[in-house]
This record gives structure tokens, C-alpha cells and sequence, in this order.
């Protein structure tokens, strides 16, 4: 079941990037290449990165992004203080949860540290394409 996220009206004057990337692991670095040179001077880049670098890296582990010939993608949205990062990925039976890891676990933490990080998350989708966004913007995280 989908989890949506509650995203206030995103105005036509927005600015939106997309770029696709192959499937592959040392794509993560390039993702968050890719959204920095964007967003220089966002106050909450360091969040945003490592939102952006969790999402790329369960898209590449837990669907068929990460299979030989995988792909996803990366979209940046920024309006009036706010940033939306998604990542489309070619989907998997699975769902994206927030999951208590256990202590001595190496991974099972990524959505989690995405969801005490930004304003709000969510994700659609099914299993031939799913995409999770991330919300950030103070003024939102104060009202969320």
C-alpha cells in the first residue's frame, strides 16, 4: 500500500531536474554530485544528500534497479525554501518501510534516517516502477 506523502502545492515557477543513472553502486556518488551542484547555498543540503544517497542505495539493493542493465532516477524539485528529492527506481515486489534495525545490523536503517530527517516521505508505485520522495523545508518540518 502506497504511503503518500502530504505535499503542500508546489508552484509552476518550481524549479525541476531529473537525471537518469545506470544501476550500479558508485552511481550513489554521482547522484549526490548531481543534486549538490544544484543546490548550493540550500540550508539543508548535508540532509538532503544523505536522504538522496539512502534512497539511491535501497533502490539499487531491494529492486531491479540494481539487477545488470538497471536504471533510476534522480528528480530535484526546489520552490520558495522547500526541496523535494525522489527516486524512481524499476520497482520489486517489496515496499519501502520504516524499519527498526537491529544494533549490530549493517544495513535496515535508510528509510528510517529519511523519515527523522525530512519534513515528510513518502513513496508510490508497484513492482515494474516505484518512486520515494523526501521533503525538506523548516518552515514545513515545524508544521509537519
Amino acid at each position: 500500500m502506497p504511503y503518500p506523502i502530504p505535499v503542500p502545492s508546489v508552484p509552476t515557477s518550481a524549479q525541476r531536474w531529473r537525471r537518469d543513472f545506470p544501476g550500479e553502486l558508485d552511481q550513489a556518488r554521482a547522484a549526490r554530485r548531481f543534486t549538490a551542484a544544484l543546490l548550493t547555498g540550500c540550508p539543508e543540503l548535508d540532509d538532503v544528500l544523505l536522504a538522496v544517497d539512502e534512497l539511491v542505495v535501497n533502490a539499487l539493493r531491494h529492486t531491479k534497479s540494481g539487477q545488470t542493465g538497471g536504471t533510476f532516477t534522480v528528480e530535484i524539485t526546489r520552490w520558495d525554501g522547500a526541496v523535494a528529492v525522489s527516486v524512481t527506481d524499476e520497482g520489486a515486489p517489496s515496499e519501502p518501510t520504516v524499519a527498526d534495525a537491529e544494533d549490530d545490523a549493517e544495513s535496515g536503517r535508510g528509510v528510517r534516517t529519511v523519515s527523522l530527517m525530512a519534513a515528510g516521505w513518502g513513496w508510490f508505485g508497484n513492482d515494474r516502477s516505484r518512486t520515494v520522495t523526501a521533503l525538506f523545508a523548516a518552515s514545513l518540518g515545524e508544521a509537519a
